[in-house]
C-alpha cells in the first residue's frame, strides 16, 4: 500500500472514465456552479437534513461511479477557521466514498477564495491521505485485504508535483512514527532509510558501530547503554545528506529524536504512561519524511543535511541514573537530572557535529524536531512549539514556518528562548557544567518545553552562536509532542508527520 497517486483535471467535464466518485468539499453547496449537480443538491437538500451538516453521499448518475459525497467544512469566516476545516472535510469524506466502494474518486473544493485557503484543494488531498494510511504491520500481514483508493483526482489549479513530493514523504514519515518498537527497532529503521532513499539524490550514512557511536556520541551511548545488551537494539546514527546541482542559496540541517521506545529508563514510566513510547520517534520521522520530500523534489539552491538519533531507553542493570555526569562531545560535563528526559542527550552530540556543519555552509538554518515534552502537549495543545534562538528571531525562522503552517494544516506556536530557561539548568556544582532536566515532569514544570532547548544550545555549543557571535547561527528547536499523533492519542492516533509541510513550505516550496 501506498498514498493513492494525486491526479490533476481542471473542470468536471474533463474526469477521467476511471474516477468513481465525486467528493465536494465546501461551506455552501449552493456555490456549486454545475447546474445538474446544483439542482440536484438543492433538491435532496429539502428531504434529507444532514445536507450541509454533516457528509453525506447521494446515489445520482449524475455523478461518476453514481457517488456523490458533500462534505461541509461549516463556517470558515470567523477570527479561528482555517484551512484545517478542509482537512477535515476530506478526511471524513474520503473514507465515506471508500467505504462505499469508490478507489479511484475525485475532488474539488468550494468557498476557498480567501488568501488563507489558497492551498485549500491541496491541503484536502493531504488529509485524505492522513485518513487512508495504515500501519505498516497492519499492511505486511493483510496485504491486499486492506482495500486500497489508488488515485485521486483534484480538480482545479494545484502543483500536483509538489502535492505528491509531499504525501510520499507524510507517507514514510507515518510508516517510521507509527510503527511498533520490534518492527522498527533501531537497525530496522535504519534499513528502512537506506531503502527510502534508495536511487534518489539523497546521500545516506548508516553509523552502527558501537565503538564509534561510544567515542563521537557519548550523551546517545549513555542513553543506549542498557540496551547494548541485545543486539537487534543497538543505536544506529543515520546520517542524510541533499546537495542540489548549480549553487547552494540556503542550507537547512536537521537533528531528529529516533527514540524507537522510551521506557524512562532508571525514571521508570508507570502508571501506564509508558503505551504510545514507540512513537517517541516522531521527530526522526519527521524529518526523514521531509528529506524524502526533498528527493522527491530535487529542489534548486536549498542544501539539507540531517542526522538522526535513533537509539532505544531501555531499563536494566547498566542503564544511566540520575546524579551521573557525562561528557558531551562538544567537552560540556552534564549531569543528568532525569533519565526521562532522554531525547535531549540523545540529539545533543549530532547538534553538535551539525553545528560544527553549519559554521560552513552557506545561510545555515539549524533545526531539533523531536517528540520531546509533555509541557508542549500540555502549553499548545495539538500545536507544534517552535523555540527560538536570537539569530532565528531576527531573521523570522519561525514566524516563516508558523505563517506557512497556517496555509498547509500544520499549525505551530512560537517560543522565545529566555533567560529564566539558561538558568534553570545552570550547574550547581563546580563538577559539572550543565543540568540536562529537573527531576518533575515536563508537564508540571514551568517553561518545560522551553529550557529543554536551552540545554542543547549549552550542550551543543549553540549557545556560543547567538546574536552576541562573530558568526551567528539561527536555531529552531521544534517540539511536537502536541502535534505528532492524531488527538494527542499516542497509544493509537495516527501520527501527523507534524512540521513537513510547514518546514518545506517555508523554506524550499513557494506558499
Amino acid at each position: 500500500m501506498t498514498n493513492p497517486t494525486a491526479l490533476q483535471c481542471t473542470d468536471i467535464s474533463a474526469l477521467s472514465s476511471s474516477v468513481d466518485a465525486l467528493i465536494v468539499i465546501s461551506p455552501d453547496f449552493n456555490l456549486v456552479t454545475n447546474d445538474a449537480l446544483r439542482d440536484l443538491i438543492t433538491a435532496q437538500a429539502q428531504i434529507d437534513k444532514r445536507i450541509g451538516r454533516q457528509v453525506t453521499m447521494l446515489v445520482t448518475e449524475s455523478a461518476p461511479g453514481q457517488r456523490l459525497v458533500l462534505a461541509p467544512t461549516g463556517p470558515l469566516n470567523r477570527d479561528y477557521d482555517d484551512v484545517r476545516r478542509y482537512f477535515d472535510a476530506a478526511k471524513s469524506a474520503v473514507m465515506q466514498a471508500k467505504d462505499a466502494g469508490a478507489v479511484n474518486p475525485a475532488v474539488m473544493v468550494l468557498g476557498d477564495d480567501n488568501a488563507s485557503y489558497q492551498n485549500a484543494l491541496a491541503v484536502a488531498y493531504l488529509g485524505m491521505c492522513q485518513a487512508l494510511w495504515q500501519p505498516l504491520e497492519a499492511r505486511e500481514h493483510h496485504g491486499a485485504a486492506i482495500s486500497l483508493v489508488q488515485s485521486i483526482t483534484l480538480i482545479g489549479e494545484v502543483d500536483i508535483d509538489k502535492v505528491n513530493a509531499l504525501a510520499i514523504g507524510q507517507f514514510a514519515a507515518r510508516d517510521l512514527c507509527g510503527t511498533e518498537p520490534e518492527r522498527m527497532a533501531p537497525p530496522k529503521f535504519a534499513d528502512y532509510c537506506v531503502s527510502l532513499f534508495e536511487n534518489t539524490s539523497v546521500k545516506v550514512d548508516v553509523i552502527s558501530d558501537i565503538n564509534t557511536i561510544d567515542k563521537d556520541y557519548p550523551m546517545l551511548s549513555t542513553v543506549a547503554r542498557a540496551s547494548y545488551a541485545v543486539e537487534r537494539h543497538h543505536p544506529r546514527v543515520v546520517k542524510l545528506e541533499y546537495t542540489p546541482e548549480g549553487a547552494v542559496e540556503r542550507t537547512l540541517l536537521f537533528v531528529g529524536k529516533g527514540l524507537v521506545y522510551d521506557t524512562g529508563g532508571a525514571d521508570l514510566k508507570v502508571g501506564g504512561a509508558m503505551a504510545g513510547m514507540s512513537r517517541d520517534k516522531g521527530g526522526a520521522a519527521s524529518v526523514a519524511g521531509f528529506m524524502k520530500t526533498i528527493a522527491e523534489q530535487k529542489p534548486a539552491g536549498v542544501k539539507v543535511i540531517a542526522y538522526l538519533a535513533v537509539v532505544r531507553n531501555s531499563i536494566g542493570s547498566d542503564c544511566f541514573v540520575p546524579d551521573e555526569i557525562i561528557t558531551s562531545r562538544e567537552g560540556v560535563r552534564v549531569r543528568i537530572g532525569n533519565t526521562d528526559a532522554e531525547g535531549r542527550l540523545a540529539m545533543g552530540d549530532l547538534l553538535s557535529e551539525i553545528k560544527d556543519i553549519a559554521k560552513g555552509e552557506v545561510n545555515p538554518v539549524v533545526f531539533t524536531v523531536a517528540t520531546l515534552t509533555g509541557h508542549a502537549a500540555r502549553a499548545m495543545g495539538p500545536y507544534t512549539a517552535l523555540v527560538e534562538n536570537g539569530p532565528a528571531r531576527q531573521s523570522l525562522v519561525s514566524k516563516a514556518i508558523a505563517d506557512a503552517g497556517d496555509l498547509w494544516a500544520d499549525g505551530s506556536e512560537i517560543s522565545r528562548s529566555r533567560r529564566e530557561d539558561y538558568d534553570f539548568v545552570k550547574p550547581h556544582t563546580l563538577a559539572d557544567d550543565v543540568l540536562s532536566s529537573n527531576s518533575a515532569p515536563s508537564a508540571v514544570t514551568a517553561r518545560g518545553h522551553q529550557f529543554p532547548m536551552a540545554f542543547l544550545a549549552i550542550a551543543s555549543g549553540l549557545d556560543k552562536h547567538g546574536l552576541d557571535s562573530d558568526t551567528p547561527i539561527p536555531y529552531v528547536h521544534v517540539d511536537i509532542a502536541g502535534s505528532g499523533v492524531e488527538n494527542g492519542n499516542w497509544q493509537s492516533g495516527k501520527p501527523t508527520a507534524a512540521s513537513l509541510a510547514s518546514i518545506y513550505n517555508a523554506f524550499v516550496g513557494t506558499n
